[in-house]
C-alpha cells in the first residue's frame, strides 16, 4: 500500500496574508489600545473634537487622544485649577471650554500642559479675583472669556505675557473700576482690540487717561449696562464715540444709562446718549477733545495745519487722507488748497466753509502690517463776522449799563443833595432869634403870657427893632433908657415862656408898636 500526499488547494493570492500587512494591523491595534488614548466612556469624540460635558467630572480624563484640538468640559464639578488637573500634555489643543463649573481659584502652572491654547472659556464660574501670574504660559492666547463670574479685582500682571490676546470678556462681574492697566503701563496688551466690561459696577471712567488709548482699541471697548453717575465728561466721551460711529456705542445705544439724583434720597435712570443731558453744551462736549487733536477750529482764509495722531507712525508708515467728499489726498500731491506731507500732516492753505467736515487719516505700517484710521473734525468759521457781532453786542451792553449807572446817580443826587426850603428857613429864623436875644433889651416888665391873643396876632409878621439909648442927659420920662437890675431875670423869663409858641409869636409877644418909657 502506498501513500500519496496531495496538496490542499491553496487560497487565492489576493487573499493570502502577508507579513507586512500583519505588522500594520498589529501597529494599529497597539495604537488604539485603551492605554494609548481611546475615547472615554464619559465623553463624545469626533476626530479632533472631544466633548465631556455634564458628566460630574473633577478633572480632565487621562485617556484622551493626544492630538485633539478642541475639548469641552462644561457643566461638571471642577472646583480648582492646579498643575495636576490636566494629567497629560495636549500640544495641539487650541480651544478649551470649562464654563459652568465651580471654579473658585486658578493656580500658577494650571495651563502648562496646554501651551498652544488660542481660546480659553472660563465663563459662568465662581472666580472672585484674577491674581498673578496664572496665564503666563499661554503665549499665543487670542480669546479669553471670564464673563459671568464674581470677579471684583484684577491684577494687571495676571495678563502679563499674553502678547497675542485680542478679545477679553469681563461682563457680568463685580468690577468697580475700569481696567485701565490693560492699555497703559508695564502689562499693557498692545493687540487687545475688544474689551467687554458691560454690566459691572463701574460708576465713572478715567476720561483723561482713556484719551491715551489708540483708536483701534477704543473702538472695541463695551461699557453698556454699568451704573454710571451722570457727568458731562462721560456724556461728551460717549457722544464723541457715537459721532465717530463706534460699533460698541452704536449697537448698544439704549444700554448706556446714568443715575440722575433729583434730591438726596431719590434718583432715576436716564439715557446718556441724548442731546441736552445736564445742559452739557456742544462746547463742553467738544472742548475736551479739541486738545486731543480730534476737533480743529479753522478760520476762513487762514492756513490750518492738522496732524495725524496715529500710534503706528514711524519710518515705515505711509499716510493718506480722505476728505468729507471722499477725495483721496496723498503726500506730495497738491489738490486745490490741500497738501499732505510724508509724516501725515495735512495742510489746508485757505479753508472755506465747504471744507468743513470729518477728515480720515489712514496710517499703513509696512513693517508691522498694521492699518489705523484716525478721524478728525474740522469746523470752519468767519472770524471777522464773529468779531463784528461780538463788538456790537459789547457796545449795546455797555451803553445799557452806563445808562443804568447814570440813572442811579441822578436819583441819589435828587434824594440826598437837593436843599429843603422849609428846614433851611426854620434854621435861619432860629439863628436870627438867638442873635436878637443876645443883643436886645427887655423894654417892658410884663411877661409874654400877659399879652392878649389879639395883640400877638396883630404883631405877627413884624420885624425886631433894636433901640439905641438917647443922648439927652436931661431927666425926664423920654430921656435915657435905664436898665433895672431885675431886667435880666425878666428877660430870661420871657425867653423861657416864649418857647411854648412858635418863634415868630415869641418875638411879637415881646415887642409891640407902642414905645416904652422906663419908669423913674
Amino acid at each position: 500500500m502506498s501513500l500519496r500526499f496531495h496538496p490542499l488547494p491553496g487560497l487565492p493570492r489576493a487573499l493570502r496574508p502577508r507579513c507586512r500587512e500583519l505588522l500594520c494591523l498589529l501597529v494599529v491595534a497597539v495604537t488604539v489600545s485603551p492605554g494609548a488614548g481611546l475615547c472615554p466612556a464619559a465623553c463624545i469624540c469626533a476626530t479632533d473634537i472631544v466633548s465631556c460635558t455634564n458628566k460630574n467630572l473633577s478633572r480632565v480624563p487621562g485617556s484622551l487622544f493626544r492630538w485633539i484640538k478642541r475639548l469641552d468640559m462644561s457643566y461638571n464639578r471642577i472646583g480648582l485649577l492646579d498643575p495636576e488637573w490636566i494629567p497629560a500634555p495636549f500640544g495641539k489643543l487650541n480651544t478649551l471650554i470649562i464654563r459652568h463649573n465651580n471654579i473658585t481659584n486658578i493656580s500658577a502652572g494650571s495651563f502648562s500642559t496646554t501651551p498652544n491654547l488660542k481660546c480659553l472659556d472660563l465663563s459662568s464660574n465662581k472666580l472672585k479675583a484674577v491674581e498673578s501670574p496664572v496665564f503666563q504660559e499661554l503665549k499665543v492666547l487670542e480669546v479669553l472669556l471670564l464673563y459671568n463670574n464674581h470677579i471684583s479685582s484684577l491684577d494687571p500682571s495676571a495678563f502679563g505675557g499674553l502678547f497675542q490676546l485680542q478679545k477679553l470678556y469681563l461682563s457680568g462681574n463685580f468690577l468697580t473700576r475700569f481696567p485701565m492697566d490693560l492699555y497703559v503701563g508695564r502689562f499693557k496688551l498692545a493687540e487687545l482690540t475688544f474689551l467687554d466690561v458691560s454690566y459691572n459696577r463701574i460708576p465713572f471712567l478715567p476720561t483723561n487717561r482713556i484719551s491715551l488709548v489708540p483708536e483701534k482699541q477704543l473702538r472695541g471697548i463695551h461699557l453698556h449696562g454699568n451704573p454710571f453717575f451722570c457727568d458731562c465728561s462721560l456724556h461728551s466721551l460717549l457722544m464723541f464715540w457715537y459721532r465717530r460711529h463706534f460699533s460698541s456705542v452704536m449697537d448698544f445705544k439704549n444700554g448706556y444709562t446714568c443715575r440722575l439724583w433729583s434730591d438726596s434720597r431719590h434718583s432715576h435712570q436716564v439715557l446718556l446718549l441724548q442731546d441736552g443731558l445736564l445742559n452739557c453744551s456742544d462746547s463742553i462736549v467738544n472742548g475736551s477733545f479739541r486738545a486731543l487733536g480730534f476737533i480743529y477750529e479753522a478760520q476762513v482764509g487762514e492756513r490750518l495745519v492738522v496732524h495725524c495722531d496715529s500710534k503706528t507712525a514711524g519710518s515705515n508708515t505711509d499716510f493718506k487722507w480722505v476728505s468729507p467728499d471722499n477725495t483721496l489726498l496723498e503726500p506730495d500731491k497738491e489738490l486745490k488748497n490741500f497738501r499732505v506731507f510724508p509724516n501725515g500732516t495735512l495742510v489746508i492753505e485757505s479753508p472755506r466753509f465747504e471744507d468743513a467736515g470729518v477728515y480720515s487719516c489712514i496710517a499703513m505700517n509696512r513693517q508691522r502690517l498694521l492699518n489705523e484710521t484716525v478721524d478728525v473734525t474740522i469746523n470752519v468759521s468767519n472770524l471777522t463776522i464773529n468779531r463784528s457781532h461780538a463788538h456790537e453786542a459789547f457796545n449795546t451792553a455797555f451803553t445799557t449799563l452806563a445808562a443804568c449807572v447814570a440813572s442811579i446817580i441822578l436819583v441819589l443826587l435828587y434824594l440826598y443833595l437837593t436843599p429843603c426850603p422849609c428846614r433851611c428857613r426854620a434854621k435861619r429864623q432860629k439863628n436870627a432869634l438867638n442873635q436878637s436875644n443876645a443883643h436886645s433889651s427887655v423894654l417892658g416888665p410884663g411877661l409874654a403870657g400877659d399879652v392878649p391873643a389879639e395883640g400877638r396876632k396883630a404883631g405877627a409878621g413884624k420885624r425886631v427893632v433894636f433901640l439905641e439909648p438917647l443922648k439927652d442927659t436931661a431927666a425926664g420920662q423920654n430921656g435915657k433908657v435905664r436898665f433895672f437890675p431885675s431886667d435880666t431875670v425878666i428877660a430870661e423869663g420871657i425867653l423861657k415862656s416864649s418857647r411854648v409858641k412858635s418863634d415868630s409869636d415869641s418875638v411879637n409877644s415881646v415887642f409891640s408898636d407902642t414905645p416904652f418909657v422906663a419908669s423913674t
